[in-house]
């Protein structure tokens, strides 16, 4: 008679398997060779006819599924190297030797290389698997539980074997096909059955990466495993464990209590390095900051955790820093290749090309050939850089330092301060300006950079150095001297430095001699004062500035346009050259230009009612000489209240453009339009602005036939040319200068 078939405990099989591959307490090695932009590495696909599996974890410390051993039950906080081992099933002992192991093999070996089994591991477990069909029903229920997660598997003997965990031999269960195991990659906290994953393929690395390519250095997996670590873990490293739940539970529900409590308490290096490694890989880089601080604490001397502190400072953007762990952690250990690796990438970030190639070699070649290739790229465009800058070909100078910054070199402040240059040259100042607000910081300065030369300069000299030029041409002479002599003092051998510094000297000494000249009202000196300061730099908008003021003071009305054309080319938004030249061509009777330069002042200084009557006289003279009506045209400047009926039309025979608002005081609308009115009045000096309460003069509301306000009408020589209704202050402005032009 045919036994019953038994449910198999699921706490023998899946849910173990589940369990096992959740728990984090084996520490692997970093890899140049794995995918950093994912909390798991890749898994190779097994053979069809295996149902044996391994994952190897990132530094994370998540750990392989047991397909492979046999499905004994074990305590959840055990101390065991290998949980896996059984006594009976002496085959599997390669494998556990292997897995515990992995944690030891040097960085050069990539993470799929831990994925071995041999086939008598697989048949072992194919007998194991079909046993388990004939074990007690009363388990079935305990086993449901187990696989649905909702509480822990009921716990064995570890040291029971096979056969005396079944109850059955293994002959009988042979003709039962094998179970498919699904592998739960290590690290995603889901219930056994809930996930499936395909191929064991993975999604796209994260694009914040320090590196370029695939291996996004810096970012995913961030330790290397630390060999002497003991083979048999604390429980509190388990996955059972206090200080992981209490961690786990804090991250998930936001509470930072937990997370400071372990933090403070916790006085395991290892444990506190591992769930900075999760708040890593979530993108908490200030949290993942405190506990590779704590773990650093614990251990100063250990190199993993100043290149995982690296990594975070380099999430926050604080590159300085992470330069120095990175060097740290290379002189506690010279042979890290992560450190190295690390380090290279932000060398070549910051633009230090000769130093990032030595530390991509210093250990092993890159595996990643589009390392190499960007960083021969971002060589070859800093090289073509260089040369055009010695020649003062300033047009190549800002495309080739523009090309090195995009293949990667985007955090150098030198290459930023480059392009300010490049433009200062090209009489870009405005632009110039933008990109100086842009330059990136690194602080505090690495120490390492201290002798390091860029342009033939010392790096941060260099900085300085083309900050004194911006200061110089913005008119800041006093701060160009401070700049200056900050560079000469790092690299006081620089002869390129060194004239600079001599030159801004003397332009501020002629600029200083002028001003003084000019307010004994000794005008012609003072010209000749700014024309010597103009020797040593031809480019400066300020000295152009001061000696068309004098030109214009002594009637040279030419002169001071020619020299305000120089500093408005220079610095288009300077707003004291356009102003003279205004004048300027008012003196000679160049109303159309005068009127064009007024009216660009007017866009600037909006509410400047010097510069709004200046313009209302141009553009009199200018109707004037071209023969049109200007018949008692006054400037403006206020808006004027109509009171009655009489009174508008008086108002609206006048010569010019008359623009009419028609308002209710108790209305919010009409009351912005108002203001936006009295504005208008200003910018408009030549029109007429006339306004008119309905609800104190209904008689003209009523003879307007005004319904709906606010409203605008707009009147030339007494004719009625356009009436506007509720219109925006776009609208009503586009009108009134086509009207009043």
């Amino acid at each position: 008679m045919l036994k019953t078939n038994k449910l198999v405990p699921q706490h023998d099989t899946l849910a173990d398997k589940l369990h096992e591959s959740l728990n984090m307490e084996n520490d692997k090695e970093d890899t140049v060779n794995v995918d950093l932009g994912s909390p798991i590495t890749p898994l190779q696909t097994r053979p069809s006819g295996l149902t044996s599996s391994s994952c190897s974890s990132s530094s994370s410390g998540s750990v392989t599924g047991r397909a492979a051993h046999s499905p004994a039950s074990r305590k959840p906080d055990s101390g065991r190297s290998n949980p896996s081992s059984v006594q009976s099933s002496k085959p599997t002992a390669p494998s556990a030797a292997l897995s515990g192991s992995a944690a030891a093999k040097p960085s050069r070996y990539t993470a799929s290389s831990a994925a071995h089994s041999s086939p008598a591991t697989a048949k072992c477990f194919k007998a194991t698997t079909s046993s388990g069909a004939h074990s007690r029903p009363s388990s079935a229920s305990s086993g449901a539980k187990a696989g649905s997660g909702s509480s822990s598997p009921k716990h064995t003997n570890p040291r029971r074997s096979v056969s005396s965990e079944s109850g059955k031999p293994s002959g009988k269960m042979s003709t039962l096909p094998p179970q498919q195991v699904k592998i739960v990659p290590g690290g995603n906290l889901f219930p056994s059955g809930k996930v499936q994953i395909t191929g064991m393929t993975q999604g796209i690395p994260k694009s914040m990466v320090l590196g370029p390519g695939a291996k996004s250095y810096g970012y995913g997996s961030v330790i290397r495993g630390n060999s002497s670590s003991p083979s048999k873990p604390t429980t509190t490293t388990s996955f059972g464990s206090s200080s992981r739940s209490l961690v786990t539970a804090g991250y998930f529900t936001g509470g930072s209590d937990a997370d400071t409590k372990v933090v403070t308490t916790c006085s395991n290096p290892e444990e506190v390095k591992r769930i900075g490694n999760e708040m890593f890989k979530k993108g908490c880089f200030s949290e993942a900051l405190r506990f590779y601080d704590r773990a650093l604490e614990l251990s100063p001397t250990n190199a993993t955790y100043h290149s995982n502190r690296a990594a975070a400072l380099s999430g926050l953007g604080r590159i300085g820093e992470a330069v120095t762990e990175c060097e740290e952690a290379i002189r506690l250990d010279p042979d890290f290749a992560r450190a190295h690796q690390r380090l290279a990438t932000l060398l070549l970030r910051l633009g230090q090309v000769d130093n990032a190639g030595k530390h991509f070699f210093a250990v092993e070649e890159p595996s990643d050939p589009v390392v190499v290739k960007l960083l021969e790229l971002v060589d070859r465009h800093l090289s073509k850089c260089a040369d055009a800058r010695r020649r003062g070909e300033w047009h190549i100078v800002l495309t080739e330092v523009t090309a090195a910054m995009v293949s990667g070199a985007d955090w150098s402040p030198q290459l930023t301060m480059c392009k300010v240059e490049a433009l200062l040259k090209l009489l870009r100042l405005d632009d110039a300006q933008t990109e100086l607000a842009f330059v990136p910081k690194v602080e505090p300065f690495p120490a390492s950079f201290s002798h390091t030369r860029f342009f033939d300069m010392i790096c941060e000299a260099y900085t300085f150095y083309v900050k004194s030029q911006m200061e110089l041409a913005l008119g800041r002479f006093e701060n160009a001297i401070t700049a200056a002599e900050k560079a000469l003092k790092i690299d006081p051998r620089n002869s390129e430095i060194e004239t600079f510094y001599r030159n801004v000297r003397l332009i501020t000494r002629a600029r200083d001699r002028g001003n003084d000249l000019y307010e004994l009202e000794r005008y012609t000196e003072a010209g000749a004062a700014y024309a010597e300061g103009l020797k040593f730099d031809p480019y400066n908008a300020t000295l152009f500035s001061h000696r068309a003021d004098c030109f214009f003071k002594v009637g040279m009305w030419e002169s001071s346009i020619e020299d305000c054309s120089h500093a408005l080319l220079i610095l288009p938004s300077y707003t004291k050259p356009l102003r003279l030249r205004a004048a300027s061509y008012s003196k000679l009777e160049r109303w159309a230009e005068a009127v064009s330069d007024y009216e660009t002042l007017r866009k600037e200084l909006s509410y400047d009612k010097e510069v709004a009557e200046s313009l209302f006289h141009a553009q009199v003279a200018l109707k004037k000489s071209r023969g049109e009506v200007v018949l008692n045209m006054e400037f403006g400047g206020e808006v004027e209240e109509i009171f009655s009926l009489e009174e508008l039309k008086a108002a609206l025979t006048r010569p010019g453009v008359s623009i009419v608002l028609f308002m209710r005081a108790s209305d919010q609308h009409c009351k912005d339009m108002s203001v936006f009115m009295d504005a208008l009045c200003i910018r408009y000096p030549s029109l007429h602005f006339l306004k008119v309460e309905i609800e104190k003069c209904p008689l003209v509301g009523d003879a307007e036939k005004v319904r709906v306000v606010p409203a605008f009408k707009i009147y030339k020589l007494g004719i009625r040319m356009k009436e506007i209704v509720c219109p925006s202050r776009e609208a009503l402005e586009n009108s009134v200068r086509h009207y009043g032009l």
